[in-house]
């Protein structure tokens, strides 16, 4: 939305489903115009895809590994309102397998995460909005001129002129067909049916299992991605903490799977990919 303009002046309040980086730039921008916005988050805190876990020592970046900036105005928008101090250039080898013993680079290009967690953007960007946590929209109804927003536990959150949902599609669908808006929501079939399930899993080595590259896509079943979370700045652990990634097909099939049998298998599909023997 920065490089769009149109004519907000009768919309007054505005509600956005969802504290992902869309929802809180959405808010931010719209603050901006002097509208007053309210963002609310299912979750303890802001993050979306931006997500990390808690581990000892510090944390793994399991959701979006890194993001890029093709449009110019982002870069300067993430410097004013999250500051530089929260993300940085990732300054990694990465690459991408093409058969079992052959590897490529990635194509250049500088790739950025947060500091010194992936959640610090979004926390630093929550800072500029009025974001309600813990509280998870179930329904929208609409009146004359306003829509009403209710919570999972039949709370009226309030009258709006305007609502964004910024969830993802499967939530976003749920919503609106809870709302009685099916024909809103028959519009994301398509965008549900694209959005595929990750195993995620977070190792940890004394000592790096693969020196040749800190992210890197495998051509393996059951594995795609592997990054080196601790070669990100500003992470100060002990060892390396390792973040894998497990192919759409793969999850599918094991969607069940208890999770300590999963993270074996996808140790194991490592272990198959680069050929290292050392323990996490």
């Amino acid at each position: 939305m920065f490089n769009q303009t149109f004519d907000s002046s009768l919309i007054r309040r505005i509600a956005i489903v969802g504290s992902g980086l869309s929802g809180l730039t959405a808010a931010i921008q719209l603050r901006g115009l002097g509208h007053d916005v309210t963002v609310f988050e299912k979750s303890r805190g802001p993050g979306g895809r931006l997500a990390a876990k808690r581990v000892t020592g510090g944390s793994a970046d399991m959701g979006a590994q890194y993001f890029t900036s093709r449009n110019p105005d982002f870069l300067p928008f993430l410097h004013k309102f999250a500051g530089p101090e929260s993300f940085g250039p990732w300054k990694g080898r990465f690459g991408f397998q093409t058969n079992a013993d052959k590897w490529e680079s990635f194509p250049e290009e500088t790739r950025y995460v947060g500091i010194p967690r992936m959640t610090a953007i979004t926390r630093a960007l929550s800072g500029h909005a009025h974001v309600v946590t813990e509280t998870r929209v179930a329904r929208l109804a609409r009146n004359d001129q306003s829509w009403s927003l209710f919570s999972t536990a039949g709370s009226h959150l309030g009258d709006f002129d305007a609502v964004i949902v910024t969830a993802p599609p499967a939530q976003a669908r749920e919503l609106l067909a809870d709302s009685g808006l099916d024909a809103l929501a028959s519009h994301l079939d398509e965008p549900v049916s694209r959005v595929l399930p990750c195993w995620a899993v977070a190792a940890h080595f004394p000592v790096s299992p693969w020196p040749h590259h800190e992210g890197m896509r495998c051509k393996h079943p059951a594995l795609f991605w592997v990054a080196n979370n601790s070669s990100k700045p500003g992470r100060d652990d002990e060892g390396q903490w390792w973040v894998l990634h497990a192919s759409p097909a793969w999850t599918e099939d094991n969607v069940d799977t208890p999770a300590e049998e999963v993270a074996e298998k996808l140790l194991a599909a490592f272990r198959e990919t680069t050929g290292f023997d050392t323990g996490p």
